[in-house]
């Protein structure tokens, strides 16, 4: 299950239930954002367009069935949404799958659980959300957007395609070999890898305004990693 770079907003007015739920979800390789109510939540939907939201079902200001049916008809939204809630009655179960969500956990819950249904909900959802989300940098790669904290980022095409295969690979030490190939894959052999180092400055340029922490990491005499985290 490749859950590196997925991001799931979590939603609980309990925030021991977030924290136990955030750190099961970010052991595993997610980016996980989080909101204590209905009206936080929909700020955070709009700005950072995550690609899961696990929701309490009873919250303090609008419940998680009006949050649902929000994302469903009025962002048109089809993101998998699961409910982890403290109404366990079946009828609650039968209105939450109704509105949209595609599971529904009652509390108590196990943790290790959780993150299976939410891993098996992602495999047959997969086709939902086709993004990469990392340090609060979201790629877009059927759209070519990039955002950081939801405001766009201008990229050249080059730079876009480096920032997407740097972003598939978190973590991994890239030749500027591995990195011409992909960037010029007609052309790898009449392009010098000096040309990679000016397309990784440039790209660093543009994040660094916004990231106070290196972005992209130099490895001498192999070539870059991205430093997902």
């Amino acid at each position: 299950m490749k859950s590196r770079g997925k991001s799931i907003l979590v939603v609980d007015d309990n925030k021991d239930i977030r924290n136990r739920i955030k750190q099961e979800l970010e052991n595993a390789g997610f980016q996980v954002m989080e909101a204590a109510n209905c009206k936080d939540a929909k700020e955070i939907f709009l700005t950072y367009d995550p690609c899961f939201v696990i929701s309490e079902a009873e919250l303090d200001d609008l419940n998680g069935f009006e949050l649902c049916s929000w994302i469903r008809t009025k962002q048109k939204s089809a993101i998998p949404i699961v409910f982890v809630s403290q109404l366990t009655s079946d009828e609650d179960k039968i209105n939450g799958l109704k509105i949209g969500a595609d599971d529904y956990v009652t509390k108590p819950f196990n943790s290790r659980e959780l993150l299976v249904r939410v891993e098996t909900v992602l495999r047959r959802t997969a086709h939902r959300c086709n993004k990469i989300t990392f340090r609060e940098i979201t790629l877009k790669p059927l759209k070519g957007e990039v955002k950081y904290q939801g405001i766009a980022i201008s990229l050249t095409l080059h730079e876009f395609k480096l920032l997407y295969f740097l972003m598939r690979h978190p973590n991994q030490t890239l030749s500027r070999q591995q990195i011409l190939d992909e960037l010029y894959p007609n052309d790898h052999k009449m392009v010098s890898e000096r040309t990679v180092d000016v397309h990784i400055l440039k790209l660093r340029e543009k994040f660094k305004n916004h990231l106070e922490e290196e972005l992209i990491e130099t490895v001498r005499g192999i070539g870059y990693r991205f430093i997902a985290f």
